[in-house]
């Protein structure tokens, strides 16, 4: 096993020594995204914020008339409620917004990017909301600019934001908000449209940090097989983390700016052969779940319930549970660990995950993830 954990943490070839560089080191990064829509269920005063240093409201999206942030009195209470919860929390921790998520609509991102006029306004509305009710930065989730010319509206569209959170922290004197943004696995597209590359230049000089989502690499749109669908590594194809990963800091990112995803829920498939079960065995639908979907907490009650097998892989660094033909293949606490050492030893800035409320009623997944990253190392 330290073999295994050597040969994984050598993977990316280093072009410095790393520890010689870490002079003045970023504080790490342990965030994760709360779901506004379980609120009731779940509010902001539940989240154990020893195990966190950020958390991100999930999601807030602009009007696709004015561009502003035209909020109902409703979510006004509620954002008052979330960053007040969590100032109030021992220890407390670092809230942004969200703006977007998965299935919002792309094409009003690109239009607000599209010229200076527009983004200013949107801008300007962003931090006046999170001055007005108290957060600490903002984070864009754009899934995703379509072709070249929205990643140059995207460049355009956070380098004049950080110009203007620059701006109006000076004239203000107050600290800067943070500024991030969630971006797909790899710095290039090679599917979804035209090959197309994140501009790498400005996400240097005008983000904070990136949230890479190293998940969802596998489901229901391809039944035909079994996937783990956050694998730290594949023998196969480009569909993992370490590739996705090493794009970025290829492309020029820091990895000081580079903030790993990972995931708390799971994806099933209904085995074709109940006796040919690993990863990637052949499959005819999806399985247990909300279109083959699990939360970790309901993976847990899954295998408890059934007395399925639980398997862990040690090729893609995922774990899968299966009972006759139903498998599901999730993350562990082994697996979790394991991508946070890895993300650490590879000097990346930290990990989130999506999504708070998925983990296991005491934390399992967050306190393990938590207690791998070692804050004093340097």
């Amino acid at each position: 096993m330290a073999l295994l954990k050597f040969l994984m943490c050598s993977v990316f070839v280093l072009t410095f020594t790393a520890r010689a560089a870490h002079m003045s080191p970023s504080p790490p990064v342990k965030a994760a995204y709360w779901p506004s829509w379980f609120s009731e269920s779940f509010p902001p005063s539940a989240i154990n914020t020893a195990l966190f240093t950020h958390i991100y409201y999930a999601f807030l999206m602009p009007s696709n008339r004015s561009f502003t942030f035209d909020l109902p009195e409703t979510t006004k209470a509620e954002l008052s409620q979330f960053t007040s919860s969590l100032r109030r929390k021992n220890p407390p921790v670092k809230t942004l917004f969200s703006i977007g998520g998965g299935g919002s609509d792309s094409d009003l991102f690109a239009r607000i990017a599209s010229n200076a006029k527009s983004r200013q306004i949107f801008i300007d509305s962003s931090i006046n909301t999170a001055r007005k009710f108290g957060f600490d930065g903002l984070d864009i989730d754009w899934e995703f600019p379509k072709d070249t010319t929205e990643m140059e509206y995207f460049a355009d569209l956070i380098t004049q934001w950080r110009k203007t959170i620059d701006r109006e922290a000076k004239l203000t004197s107050r600290q800067p908000l943070l500024l991030s943004a969630a971006v797909y696995y790899a710095s290039e597209f090679r599917t979804y449209g035209e090959p197309r590359s994140f501009p790498a230049a400005a996400i240097s000089k005008s983000l904070d940090w990136i949230n890479v989502m190293c998940f969802d690499y596998h489901g229901s749109w391809d039944t035909t097989a079994t996937g783990a669908h956050a694998a730290l590594f594949d023998p196969h194809t480009n569909l993992s983390s370490h590739y996705g990963l090493r794009s970025w800091i290829s492309a020029g990112v820091p990895r000081s700016k580079m903030v790993m995803g990972i995931p708390l829920y799971g994806k099933s498939w209904t085995l074709k052969d109940p006796y040919v079960h690993g990863v990637g065995a052949p499959a005819v639908g999806v399985g247990p779940g909300d279109q083959g979907i699990l939360t970790y907490v309901q993976v847990k009650e899954f295998n408890e319930k059934t007395k399925a097998t639980i398997v862990y892989d040690i090729r893609t660094v995922s774990a899968y549970s299966y009972i006759n033909t139903s498998w599901v293949g999730y993350d562990d606490v082994k697996s979790t660990t394991t991508k946070v050492e890895f993300a650490q030893a590879n000097d990346l800035r930290g990990y989130f995950f999506w999504a708070l409320s998925y983990d296991s009623g005491d934390w399992e997944i967050s306190t393990h993830a938590s207690k791998a990253w070692v804050d004093d190392q340097y």
